[in-house]
């Protein structure tokens, strides 16, 4: 009896059967009928899978039905093949007993759970040894479905084989577990359940426990120990269906149930943890078909690419601030938390049930003894509560739970996480605002490993509801490649980080933020602040304003003082601007520093945004920190402390330009007066102001070692270990579009830059001094690379080598991108206020191959002559600086220069300029919300 609406509109076994039969019935199974009689069963399983696909994909039937209806298609065709193999192919008038066969579906297959493109497991089941007629018909089942297009798992067995192999190996023991019988023998089906039971199964349910919790647990730290993976594997992953699965097949080892619904009546589950499971169950079987269906193929990984399809076949709709997309996967990950809730459940009630170690459920016991703390009971290194009521007597204890736990560096044991779970509505306005509660919580956000208890109380729920401002940003994803993980698990890594430096651990990386931070005068508002940081994120419009509103709110409520929480509000607020000031504008230049500090003001401030600044970005994912930024971020923080301790006034600029000079002309004591004389005309006042010493040094060596040899071109690389990059100096003649051709030799190289300057000498000379890195953000440090990419500038200078047409036809090659999926608005900003003598154009779009050089050709062809280039990437999208002047040396102030100067480059960046724009452009554009017009940093 089948669990299947309108089966037969699916396959009809005995209809397939009669066309068979009338087929073969005249001539029988002969070589030309073969072909025929596999064309008879190719037309009904692709029949059946249509009509499985269309009830999913048209009529929306629920997932649940749809893979029992794949399973059922597949029963009656294997039932199909196996009669017509006994009838037709391979008779047997009266076999013997040797000659029975059991067909049995085994795995997810045997539990009648069969994705639209999963493989088919099977085992032919026999009572002895294999016979030459059991072997042909298994054969003619196996070829017959192989032909079909179909994978097969297969295994042939007597009883014996199965129970001896079943006891030696837990995988196919687990497989055997859910054996289901399809077609044959059926008693002898029965008498293997039967010894399976009795010499399998009995007695060795706690090692059957133990193997698969660790063969869990390995597979978690295979594919990522974490729920929150932006393109989670949905049957592997941590919170996927095989932690379901592992769920249930341990339930039915210790209690032979055939459902989960089973477990509430045996006092194993309650109503609602059965309601959970089914729910996150639902969700994900939904998810996996949608996913089977549209990638045509066995896929398991959500990748971004479907994500969006997906999300709009469940219609998610886009709302203010956030889309879809992300709200789908917020789903996605609030239901793989709910299988981790599941899954304390169910150990913690096995231990109780059973009264075993809690070594078998990985729980730690340090074999101490039972003490009381606080009104908890603290025993085999675990927190326990001691009654149910415990909560509804003192709902505080919710917070002090965790307080305790975290000052013991104890573990709560899962009875009392589910006792938590149970009575999260106690959490209330009168325990949100109760000052004892929020003491705790200060106290645990500033105390010892602050990652791991803030985990444990955002795992347990609590987290959210004591911060309902917090909770709504509890899984939410931002869908795009920078950002590596949620919006919760970022700040909870955040604030581990700062720890860090608290500790002086991360000194080795941060070595200015350990320094400084003995300095702050408030640490709970450092915290504070990056706990609130991004807030806000998810609710539409700037999310550093909102956040600094909700910080104003909040600060309060957690027992902070008013000049604190000021101090929080405004980091929120600015907790991007000092990221964006380094790495989007030039950190030499005198206005970029005078103005950041007059955000700043104060040197507490400036301590306070370093340290937030870094841990922001370092929490984003383990590629995005790098020396590269490290660098520009401590020479923006001294050179902003010495700007608020009364640094140089830019009308001394004639001062520090003769001051550079003769520290110069110090160091090239042994040339002679013509020769430095010669040097020192060669370079204008910007020049002097641009560099530090030891770069003018190093430029002086060079220039004379070019022109003494009397090359028109002069290339030198090196590689700068402590920021991670490497530097390319090229002295050659300048011309319009030196920059852009050289942009392009390094596109075609696989050598983005991250920054440039570019000098034009007195003498007619360019001397560029460019910073690439590799793909990966490291210095592009391959000496064979480096040689490449010096021959490629070296034809492109010399004519021999089209970078635009290489960069096209480079494009028309490549696969489309997976950036595609994604929107990024693009945008062109000009200010003419953030620098004293230059224009400052910043542009932000996709990413792509010859982006940069397409850009820099176009602000050529404008007329313009670039001073300095900075290039920042997020994921999928740029974000490239320029310093730019007129060919007068002077700002572009023109109101109809800019309006055609905007126009020129949003084509280029949005894709519209014809050949210039590469095959990635497809993604969906839109107008740029106000967090996209801010920059995410972190």
């Amino acid at each position: 009896m089948t669990n299947v609406a309108n089966p037969r509109e699916i396959i009809d076994r005995q209809a397939l059967l009669a066309e068979l039969e009338e087929l073969v019935g005249w001539s029988g199974y002969t070589p030309k009928t073969q072909a025929q009689v596999l064309d008879i069963f190719k037309i009904a399983f692709s029949r059946g899978w249509a009509e499985v696909k269309r009830r999913f994909e048209e009529e929306g039937a629920a997932s649940r039905d749809i893979v029992r209806a794949n399973s059922h298609l597949v029963d009656q065709l294997i039932r199909s093949v196996y009669d017509f193999a006994l009838t037709s192919v391979y008779p047997a008038a009266n076999p013997t007993t040797g000659e029975l066969l059991s067909v049995t579906a085994t795995g997810g297959y045997g539990r009648q759970e069969l994705a639209p493109f999963s493989d088919i497991d099977l085992m032919f089941l026999l009572p002895y040894k294999l016979t030459v007629h059991s072997e042909q018909v298994v054969e003619y089942i196996l070829y017959t479905l192989w032909d079909l297009g179909l994978k097969v798992g297969h295994a042939t067995r007597s009883i014996d084989e199965a129970i001896r192999l079943s006891r030696a190996d837990v995988t196919i023991r687990t497989s055997l577990l859910e054996a289901r019988w399809l077609w044959g023998d059926q008693d002898m089906f029965k008498d293997f359940k039967k010894r399976f039971q009795t010499d399998v199964v009995e007695g060795s349910g706690l090692a059957f426990v133990e193997a698969k919790l660790d063969e869990r647990n390995a597979r978690h730290d295979r594919m990522g120990d974490t729920r929150y993976m932006l393109e989670p594997n949905i049957k592997e992953g941590k919170g996927g269906l095989r932690d379901l699965h592992t769920l249930f097949w341990i339930a039915k080892y210790l209690y032979q149930v055939d459902d989960v619904k089973d477990l509430q009546r045996l006092n194993v589950l309650t109503a609602e943890d059965v309601d959970l499971f089914a729910g996150a169950e639902d969700f994900l079987w939904k998810v996996r078909c949608h996913l089977h269906y549209l990638s045509e193929r066995p896929e398991e990984r959500l990748t971004f690419n479907v994500q969006n399809e997906i999300a709009a076949r469940l219609q998610y709709e886009d709302g203010e601030g956030v889309q879809g997309v992300e709200r789908f996967m917020k789903d996605y990950f609030l239901n793989a938390k709910d299988v981790g809730d599941l899954t304390r459940i169910l150990c913690a009630v096995l231990e109780e049930q059973h009264k075993k170690s809690s070594r078998l459920f990985r729980l730690p016991s340090f074999g101490f003894g039972k003490r009381e703390i606080d009104g908890f009971t603290l025993e085999g290194g675990r927190l326990n509560v001691e009654g149910k009521d415990a909560f509804k007597k003192d709902p505080v204890k919710l917070l002090k739970l965790f307080h305790v736990a975290q000052a013991e560096d104890a573990d709560i044991h899962p009875n009392a996480l589910r006792l938590v779970t149970q009575n999260l509505d106690l959490i209330d306005d009168g325990l949100q605002n109760d000052p004892a509660a929020n003491r705790l919580f200060m106290d645990m956000l500033v105390g010892k490993n602050p990652e791991i208890i803030l985990t444990r109380l955002n795992e347990a729920g609590v987290f959210g509801k004591f911060l309902p401002d917090f909770g709504r940003v509890v899984a939410q994803m931002q869908y795009d490649m920078y950002h590596v993980y949620t919006v919760d698990e970022h700040t909870i890594r955040a604030i581990g980080l700062l720890k860090g430096i608290e500790e002086g651990r991360l000194r080795d990386d941060h070595p200015v933020a350990c320094s400084i931070i003995g300095e702050v005068q408030s640490l709970p508002a450092l915290y504070a602040s990056v706990l609130l940081h991004d807030i806000a994120k998810g609710r539409g419009g700037n999310h550093s304003e909102l956040g600094a509103d909700v910080a104003g709110e909040l600060c309060p409520r957690l027992g902070l003082t008013e000049w604190e929480t000021e101090t929080v509000a405004w980091l929120v607020r600015h907790h991007l601007t000092m990221s964006n000031t380094a790495f989007k504008r030039d950190v030499y230049d005198p206005k970029t520093v005078s103005d950041f500090a007059a955000v700043v003001q104060s040197p507490e401030r400036l301590r306070l945004l370093m340290i937030l600044t870094i841990v922001d970005i370092r929490a984003v994912g383990p590629d995005v920190w790098n020396e590269w930024k490290a660098g520009l971020l401590r020479e923006l923080f001294y050179r902003t402390r010495e700007e608020l301790a009364g640094g140089v006034p830019l009308e001394r600029r004639h001062e520090r330009v003769e001051q550079a000079r003769n520290e110069l002309v110090e160091r090239l004591g042994d040339w002679s007066g013509d020769d430095i004389e010669a040097h020192i005309s060669r370079g204008h006042t910007n020049y002097w102001l641009a560099f530090e010493t030891e770069t003018l040094v190093h430029h002086a060596h060079l220039v004379h070692k070019a022109e003494a040899e009397g090359k028109p071109l002069h290339i030198e690389t090196r590689v700068e270990k402590d920021r991670d990059v490497t530097e390319i100096i090229i002295y050659a003649q300048d011309h319009p579009g030196l920059f852009a051709t050289i942009a392009g030799a390094m596109a075609l190289s696989g050598a983005p830059v991250v920054d440039a300057k570019i000098m034009t000498l007195n003498n007619g000379m360019a001397l560029d001094t460019f910073w690439v890195q590799d793909s990966d953000g490291h210095a592009y440090a391959s000496e064979s690379r480096l040689k490449k990419l010096c021959k490629r500038i070296e034809d492109s200078l010399a004519g021999r080598l089209r970078a635009a047409k290489e960069i096209k036809a480079a494009q028309d090659k490549a696969f489309p991108s997976r950036t595609v999926v994604f929107t990024v608005p693009p945008r062109v900003l000009i200010d003419n206020k953030a620098s004293n003598r230059h224009t400052v154009i910043e542009i932000n779009g996709r990413d792509r191959l010859g982006l940069l050089h397409d850009i820099t050709a176009t602000l050529t062809a404008s007329g313009l002559q670039i001073s300095s280039a900075h290039i920042s990437t997020y994921g999928e999208r740029v974000v490239d600086v320029f310093y730019v002047k007129d060919i007068f040396g002077m700002k572009v102030d023109h109101e109809e220069k800019l309006k055609s100067l905007r126009a020129s480059l949003m084509q280029i960046v949005s894709g519209e300029a014809g050949e210039n724009s590469g095959k990635s452009q497809q993604g969906k554009s839109k107008t740029p919300t106000d967090d996209e017009k801010a920059e995410v940093a972190g």
